[in-house]
C-alpha cells in the first residue's frame, strides 16, 4: 500500500521496482494533492508503467461502513481501515471551516472512566495508512481535491478520536508529516492538535519532532481525583505531567489546551475551578470546558446551566 509511506519509503519501494526518484514525487502528488485512488488516473506516468505498478502496489484507503449526519452539519463515519478493524472519524464544522477528528487506535487501553472508547479492548495500533486514509476519505466526501490553496472546509486536524496517540507515536508522526507536507494535503502544524490523556514519555518527543498544538486531558487538579478518572495518572502523576507540559510550551512557544469534562458533583464545584486556576497559573494555557457526554457504563451526569457558567467565570 503506497498510502501512508514516508517520502523516503515511497522512493525505496519504487527503486526496488527499477523506478527513478522523481516517480515518487509524481505519485505523491497524485495521491495527496489530486486524491487519486488508482494508477490509471495518474496521467503523468507512462501508460505502460501504470499497469506494471498495479501488479505489486495498491492505493488502499478506508471504506465507509456507516455514516451519520447531524442537523448541525457534524458528520461521523465508521470506517473499515486497510490494516483491519473499524474506527470512528468525525468532522465538526464551523461557518467556513472545520476540524476533522481522527482516530489513532482500534479501541484503547487507557480505560478512562467517562470515555466510551475506554470500555473497549485495545485491538491494535493504526498504521500510518489507516490514519492518513481517514483524511483522504473525508476529503472525498467534501470534494476537496485537488488540495485547495485558499479556504477549505477541512481546515484543522485533531488527533482526538479513538485511542491514545502518544502510545502509537511513530505511526501518528509519519501520518502527520504526510498531512503537513506542502506538496500534498498541506495542513500547517499550527492547525493540528494532538490530544493525550497524559502519556508523559512521548510528550517531549512530540514537541521536538512535530511541534503541533497539544491538548491534555486534565479533568482534575489533584493527583487523587485525576487518578480516579484517568488510570494512566497512577503511572504518570500530575506533577510529572505538569512538568512535561511546561517543557512542551518551552519547546514550541505555544499554549496548551487543557480539556476539562464537567461531571456533576465530581469536578464542577467552585473549589475545583479555583484549583485548576491555581494549577495552571503562569502557564500559557486555555481550558476547554466540556459538559460530559453520557455513555453506557458510567453513571456520571453532565454539568449544565448556572453551575457550568459559574465554573467558567471562576
Amino acid at each position: 500500500n503506497l498510502v501512508g509511506l514516508s517520502r523516503a519509503a515511497l522512493e525505496a519501494v519504487l527503486a526496488d521496482l527499477g523506478q527513478p526518484a522523481f516517480r515518487a514525487r509524481q505519485i505523491w502528488h497524485w495521491i495527496y494533492h489530486r486524491g487519486a485512488t488508482s494508477f490509471d488516473e495518474m496521467t503523468t506516468l507512462a501508460k505502460g508503467l501504470r499497469p506494471e505498478l498495479a501488479k505489486s502496489c495498491v492505493i488502499a484507503r478506508p471504506t465507509i461502513a456507516s455514516e451519520q449526519l447531524s442537523g448541525d452539519g457534524t458528520r461521523k463515519w465508521l470506517m473499515n481501515v486497510p490494516g483491519g478493524g473499524a474506527v470512528e472519524t468525525v468532522f465538526i464544522p464551523e461557518e467556513d471551516r472545520g476540524a476533522l477528528c481522527i482516530s489513532s487506535q482500534v479501541g484503547c487501553a487507557l480505560t478512562c472512566k467517562f470515555c466510551h472508547t475506554g470500555t473497549q479492548n485495545l485491538v491494535r495500533n493504526l498504521d500510518a495508512a489507516d490514519i492518513v486514509g481517514q483524511m483522504l476519505v473525508a476529503r472525498d466526501t467534501y470534494g476537496e481535491w485537488p488540495s485547495p490553496s485558499g479556504n477549505r472546509m477541512l481546515s484543522n486536524i485533531v488527533m482526538m478520536g479513538m485511542g491514545e496517540p502518544l502510545l502509537n507515536f511513530d505511526n501518528v508522526a509519519t501520518a502527520l508529516r504526510i498531512i503537513m507536507d506542502n506538496e500534498g494535503i498541506s495542513i500547517s502544524k499550527r492547525r493540528i492538535t494532538l490530544s493525550t490523556a497524559g502519556y508523559v514519555p512521548n510528550m517531549a518527543r512530540c514537541g521536538e519532532e512535530l511541534g503541533v498544538n497539544l491538548a491534555v486531558s486534565l479533568h482534575a487538579a489533584t493527583q487523587e481525583e485525576r487518578a480516579a478518572l484517568i488510570p494512566v495518572a497512577k503511572k504518570w502523576p500530575l506533577d510529572q505531567l505538569m512538568a512535561a507540559c511546561r517543557t512542551y510550551s518551552e519547546q514550541t512557544g505555544r499554549r496548551i489546551f487543557y480539556e476539562w469534562t464537567l461531571i456533576e458533583g465530581k469536578n464542577d464545584s467552585p473549589g475545583h475551578a479555583r484549583a485548576v486556576g491555581t494549577l495552571l497559573r503562569g502557564l500559557p494555557a486555555q481550558v476547554n470546558l466540556i459538559p460530559l457526554n453520557p455513555t453506557l457504563g458510567y453513571d456520571g451526569q453532565p454539568t449544565h446551566g448556572e453551575a457550568a457558567r459559574r465554573f467558567q467565570k471562576i
